[in-house]
Formats: C-alpha cells, structure tokens, sequence
C-alpha cells in the first residue's frame, strides 16, 4: 500500500505531497534542471530516505519541499497546505509552524548556548516564556543534553551538536522535518546512534521525515528509499531490517 492510500486509510493527510515538480535554473540555452516531474507523497508518521550522488536534485527536492525554493512549475502541499505559489511571506511562516530543518553543517548559533539555540526557534514566532523554556528543556532533556543546557556549542562534541540540532528542529513541533546528511561528519557507530534518536524522536511525535543521505547503511532506519538521478526520481523501496 503506498504513503497517500494508508494516509487516506487513516484519515489523515500525507506531511508532503509533490505532484510533477519541476525546478529549472536559468533560460533558454543556458537552462539547467535541477528537478524534474518529481512527484512523491510522504506520509504523516514516515520516515523517507532519499539517497542520490551529489549534483542529483536531493538538496533542490528538500529544499522546495520546505519551502525554502519555488518550483519552476508543479503542486507543493506541506502539512495540508498548497505551497506551490506561497509568497516569501507565506513561506516564512511555513518554516517557522510547520517544517523543521537539520543542515549538513548544523548551523547552531556559537553565542548562544543549547537551550538559547532551541528557544531562539520561538523567539522568532513571536513567543517566549515559561512554555517554550519548559518545552527546550524537555526535549533536550530526552536527547540526553539535560547537563549541557548552558553549554556553547563549541563546547559540546560532533554528536552533542548534531542532537541540539534536531531538538531545535522539533522545537516549532513540525509536521515534517528535513535532514541534510546528518551522519555524514559521524564515524558509524555514532551515526547509527543518531538515527536511532532521529527515528525515535521522529516517530514518538508522529512527525514526518525526509533524510539526505549518501551512506546506505543508515538507510534501514527509514521505513523506505527514494532514490534521485540527474533530477528525476529513480525508484522506490521498502526498506528491510538491517
């Protein structure tokens, strides 16, 4: 059964939906396609590896799905909402409700510490108190951070960092979450002890996923493989234990 028939099953719509998304660089001559015809339906509480070389569409697919691009042409649905011709404004708001964002470089802010990274997310929707400080500190708190609350992040290690980070994106309670390579500056077991946080997190919440990544033996923590090719998506895959 695919993503948009158990969605449909359960009475609940899919995080994402793309229909015929295509994205092209430049005109005429010197057009370039970055993505094309990409259609795909993420489920409400699923977790999608999209696996690709680099130069493939994997970062333009993410990248429009949160709203941070505008497809040349074709449907953007994210959380039920048509995004498709939202303008900046809109998409704004998107980011800040709806989607939450794990960057290959992690992005922290180095003055800040782990608990101010997490609360800077409501600050910017015009929110702060004793809520979103009770919020921060439980979920770092599940990350297994409660001691590094006040620490900056140049003083916490490679994993620390990565898990303030996924605590930041879960802060605005998302209903889709996108990861941008979040093992690949991990040796493998702590890059498995990541996804396993990222699919324990994610999951627990009913919260949707899309995982970047080019390391195939992370890809059995997500309930399927999407894989790109020069812009079009190739295949689709259960995933099997591992």
């Amino acid at each position: 059964m695919t993503s948009t028939a158990m969605n449909a099953a359960a009475g609940t719509a899919p995080a994402l939906e793309m229909h015929e998304v295509t994205k092209v660089y430049g005109e005429g001559e010197n057009a370039i396609t970055a993505l094309a015809s990409a259609t795909i339906s993420i489920g409400s509480n699923e977790m999608v590896a999209l696996v690709g070389p680099s130069g493939s569409g994997k970062t333009t697919l993410l990248s429009i799905a949160g709203g941070l691009l505008a497809p040349t042409s074709g449907q953007v649905i994210v959380g039920g909402r048509d995004i498709s011709h939202a303008s900046p404004t809109e998409l704004t708001e998107v980011r800040r409700n709806t989607v939450g964002f794990v960057f290959q470089s992690v992005n922290l802010v180095p003055f800040l510490t782990a608990r101010e990274n997490l609360l800077l997310v409501d600050e910017l929707r015009g929110s702060r108190g004793k809520q979103s400080k009770a919020r921060a500190d439980r979920l770092l708190d599940e990350l297994g951070l409660s001691k590094r609350l006040h620490n900056l992040p140049s003083q916490l290690s490679g994993g620390e960092r990565q898990r303030v980070a996924i605590g930041r994106a879960l802060m605005n309670e998302p209903a889709l979450v996108l990861f941008d390579e979040p093992t690949s500056a991990l040796d493998t077991q702590l890059g498995e002890q990541v996804m396993e946080l990222i699919q324990s997190e994610v999951k627990g919440r009913g919260t949707a996923a899309i995982i970047i990544t080019h390391d195939s033996r992370m890809t059995h923590w997500c309930d399927r493989t999407v894989r790109i090719l020069d812009g079009r998506l190739q295949s689709d895959e259960l995933a099997t234990a591992g």
